[in-house]
């Protein structure tokens, strides 16, 4: 188990019965790189990420 489980474990108790649109994460993303500069090319990474699964893996 990586230490980020758990919070992946807390946000679905916490959040787990909601939805949520893109453009909400993406708020969400950039107030907590406000608060936390250090975390800006994770989060980057992350977005992209998440942006692109649904590319074809060619």
């Amino acid at each position: 188990m990586y230490f980020t489980d758990k919070g992946i474990e807390e946000l679905v108790e916490r959040r787990g019965e909601e939805e949520v649109g893109i453009g909400w994460l993406a708020e969400r993303l950039r107030e907590f790189v406000d608060l936390n500069p250090e975390f800006e090319v994770p989060v980057e990474r992350l977005a992209t990420w998440l942006a692109r699964l649904d590319d074809d893996e060619d």
